[in-house]
């Protein structure tokens, strides 16, 4: 969990194999369920999307090219099958209070179920959860952020910056 959601921790041949896919016009492609409450693919279950008009992939790290991804030659990445892309940003401030204020209220609803992944933050105080929060943001979502998220905004068609109450406070958008 200390690498989640950083670029290593995605199968990106396997996402590039779907979209690829999707491109050429296959008329179903198959791509592994994730779930939220385990925090990982689950085994042995897919989602097929069927001749779809319009697919929109999410994830931090998709606008990465290759050298972001440790490598310096020439290659297809993730956003080339992209037509439009869209960068959502906000303060580090902002996404940490984000983060922790979902984590308190994660805690009092789905973790409760124990294959939740973090079920044990049911047993800790208001205080412990936030805590623990703060210590994920820093160690893991906001070095994720600065090192790898971040440096790609630039490479989106439209930026939308989102204020403290979530409300869209200036948009940007490249020449198309």
């Amino acid at each position: 969990m200390a690498r989640k959601g950083f670029p290593e921790s995605y199968d990106v041949r396997a996402l590039m194999r779907f979209l690829a896919e999707l491109k050429a016009g296959s008329p179903k492609v198959g791509a592994p369920l994730y779930s939220h409450l385990t925090y990982d693919i689950v085994a042995d279950e897919e989602i097929v999307l069927t001749s779809p008009d319009i697919v929109i992939v999410e994830g931090v790290n998709v606008l990465q090219t290759p050298s972001r991804r440790g490598r310096v030659e020439a290659s297809v990445v993730v956003s080339d099958f992209f037509d439009f892309s869209i960068y959502v940003d906000a303060t580090e401030q902002d996404l940490e209070r984000w983060y922790v204020d979902r984590l308190l209220l994660l805690r009092e609803t789905s973790l409760h179920d124990p294959r939740s992944y973090f079920n044990f933050l049911t047993e800790y105080s208001e205080d412990a959860t936030r805590e623990f929060a703060r210590s994920v943001w820093e160690q893991v979502n906001l070095v994720n952020l600065r090192e790898n998220i971040a440096p790609t905004r630039g490479r989106a068609n439209l930026v939308l910056e989102k204020g403290g109450d979530h409300a869209i406070g200036r948009v940007r958008l490249r020449k198309l």
